[in-house]
């Protein structure tokens, strides 16, 4: 697959959540309710909410009826909106791995590989992106014990195709804040652990990337809710969006006020925490102690 072929398809998840932010606006200013747009689309009105949540695949009938039950006429208006539905519809490369990847994972895959700013803080391990193929292995290794070795290869693969972002054509700045918990808990055997640290201080000279360690010697600090990420996008009417991972689901936060939090504890975590180059030093340190 193409660098093109591979931004389209990120850039799908972000037009089907402007398309359906766009259809919410509409049927709202009409005072028109979910249940009424369901109906006209011979649909329910959990339907009418997964669609405007950018959670589902739109068809060009449904959002034509949709557009017609809020009395939008305007022809360039219409095709404008239609347009976006047929773009919002293109498959993204993760959908082959669909055999090992939760439904509310592709979203965020979508989502990471549209995002022009990508901010994470992460406790528990290194982030994925930032994984080797052997620390990789162990994670999900240590996750998913008892499943078949072909499938933690495929989700091991999975998470080295995500890894992509970072040096295609339109890599996203990446800003991570890792506490020093993530660093001293091994995974996999010393070397490992080694080479996890050798890539991390390899990567970390990324012009893209940004990496910061939040130390032991601190104290406690601005994390204290735990990992997440932040993503911000190229679109000017598409907001921040923060992913909070759970168990066997994950949350997605675009409200502005509970974004603004998590960009408070953002930027207190990047200003407390050592700058790249010290952050540096500290990964050398425990490269030297590993």
């Amino acid at each position: 697959m193409t660098a093109g072929e591979s931004s389209g398809a990120s850039g799908s998840v972000v037009r089907r959540i402007l398309l359906g932010s766009q259809l919410r606006r509409l049927r709202e200013s009409r005072g028109i309710t979910r249940e009424a747009a369901g109906y006209s689309i011979r649909a329910s009105e959990s339907k009418i909410s997964r669609m405007e949540l950018g959670r589902v695949s739109f068809k060009a009938r449904d959002v034509e009826d949709l557009l017609t039950l809020y009395g939008v006429g305007d022809e360039a208006e219409r095709g404008s909106l239609l347009g976006l539905a047929r773009e919002a519809n293109v498959a993204g490369w993760w959908h082959s791995f669909g055999d090992v990847l939760p439904g509310w994972f592709q979203t965020y895959i979508g989502l990471e590989g549209a995002a022009s700013l990508i901010r994470v803080y992460e406790v528990q391990f290194v982030h994925g992106l930032l994984q080797t193929e052997a620390y990789a292995q162990a994670v999900v290794t240590r996750g998913m014990p008892d499943a078949p070795r072909a499938e933690i290869d495929r989700r091991v693969a999975l998470r080295l195709e995500r890894q992509k972002v970072l040096v295609s054509e339109r890599a996203p700045q990446f800003h991570a804040v890792l506490d020093e918990a993530a660093l001293r808990r091994p995974y996999g055997d010393r070397t490992v652990m080694r080479e996890q640290l050798k890539h991390l201080i390899e990567i970390s000279e990324h012009p893209g990337v940004t990496l910061q360690v939040m130390p032991f010697s601190f104290g406690g600090h601005a994390g204290e809710s735990g990992a997440f990420t932040m993503l911000s996008f190229p679109e000017s009417d598409l907001s921040d969006i923060v992913y909070l991972e759970q168990l066997t689901s994950a949350l997605y936060l675009d409200k502005r006020e509970e974004v603004a939090q998590y960009q408070r504890v953002m930027e207190k975590l990047q200003k407390d925490g050592p700058d790249p180059a010290e952050s540096r030093d500290l990964l050398r340190g425990l490269l030297q102690l590993s």
